[in-house]
């Protein structure tokens, strides 16, 4: 078992500290950034995503009224699902719980459940957000030090919505090297808001519809950058790395999707009640058949990485937002909740193409590059 290190990290995000603490080495002053299509290029030449970072998107008015529109027809769902989600966590944690939120779509949700169970039960549960990174794994050393500081506790991992769930899986793979690595027994459950992948033991809903936070990069998460775990500026003992966007202050509605979701939990506390007691009869846990609805979308249309297959309405908006997509595959083309979806492809120039047979509302399909 490895001997315990001293870590060093700067404090950024523009969130207020009492609602998170982001386990992030700042790396502001570097460039980082990448065009999409030479960064997708150097991905699929084999270099790893997490190495470099994409040009945020710059969204255009049309794009922003279709945001703020959107949270306000989806405050209250969302208020919901939140609630649902901390409801259960409460249950299962108890007042040893420490929120630990997955960087950085997880954080607006932490935030929103640790808000909810202040509101509900006076709780002030911590709450960190680190780097889980597919093929690298979660940030042992922000673990380490979540451990060190909470003895007790009893972390809760948040993220905002499931795909195919490759990030649960890293998840248990993660919390397998912590135990036998560091000795840190830590549950690996994960807690999302919407889980239409079918890969969460703790959701909200298995809807699979727009979380407005979905809709926007860094000025709806705090202004943080995706996270980076590049070798020549990580080194053994720090945090995985972020970027502040100092820049976009400006625009950043961070505080206020907080605030607008929160405003709701008293309304929807009745509905939140009858959510809990219908889960009872309907709950059911993880059996990832969202991941066999992919391997039918895979083999139809011959793709041979499945990575390169992104289903659910989040996944779909990042890849229309940071990768170069080949098509955008939706099962029902008017369907309202696709709207920022089918503005984004138009926007791009990438064809919307009607699918019927997937559980998802939409999945995203990246181009190849390579060869």
């Amino acid at each position: 078992m490895r001997t315990a290190i001293e870590n060093r990290f700067s404090s950024i995000g523009s969130y207020p500290a009492d609602d998170v603490t982001f386990l992030l080495k700042d790396l502001s002053e570097v460039i980082l950034e990448k065009g999409t299509e030479d960064r997708e290029e150097a991905i699929q030449s084999g270099i790893h995503y997490s190495e470099m970072l994409p040009i945020e998107y710059q969204p255009t008015a049309e794009y922003l009224n279709l945001y703020h529109k959107s949270l306000n027809e989806y405050a209250a769902k969302l208020a919901v699902a939140a609630g649902v989600v901390a409801e259960q966590i409460a249950e299962r944690k108890g007042d040893r719980l420490v929120l630990v939120s997955l960087a950085r779509a997880g954080t607006p949700i932490g935030i929103l459940i640790k808000r909810y169970l202040s509101f509900a039960y006076g709780m002030d549960a911590p709450h960190y957000s680190v780097s889980i990174i597919r093929g690298k794994g979660i940030d042992a050393n922000a673990m380490r030090h979540i451990a060190a500081k909470h003895p007790e506790g009893d972390i809760q991992f948040v993220d905002g919505w499931t795909g195919k769930g490759a990030i649960a899986k890293e998840l248990t793979l993660a919390c397998g090297h912590l135990k036998d690595e560091y000795g840190l027994h830590i549950d690996d459950t994960l807690a999302v808001l919407a889980d239409p992948g079918h890969c969460a033991d703790i959701y909200g809903t298995r809807e699979d519809f727009l979380i407005p936070s979905a809709c926007l990069n860094s000025t709806v998460s705090g202004l943080v950058s995706r996270t980076v775990h590049n070798r020549e500026l990580i080194k053994d003992g720090d945090f995985h790395g972020a970027k502040y966007y100092k820049h976009l202050e400006k625009e950043d509605v961070s505080n206020d999707f907080i605030d607008r979701i929160v405003r709701e939990y008293p309304a929807v506390k009745a509905e939140i009640s009858a959510e809990l007691a219908g889960f009872k009869g309907s709950y059911s846990k993880a059996d990832w058949k969202g991941l066999e609805n992919v391997r039918q979308i895979q083999k139809e249309f011959g793709i041979d990485d499945i990575n390169y297959i992104k289903p659910g309405v989040g996944e779909t908006t990042r890849v229309l937002l940071r990768r170069v997509p080949w098509k955008i595959l939706v099962k029902n083309r008017n369907d309202a909740r696709l709207k920022h979806i089918i503005l984004l492809a138009e926007d791009r120039g990438v064809p919307v193409e009607e699918y019927h047979g997937m559980a998802y509302t939409c999945c995203g399909l990246i181009k190849t590059i390579r060869g």
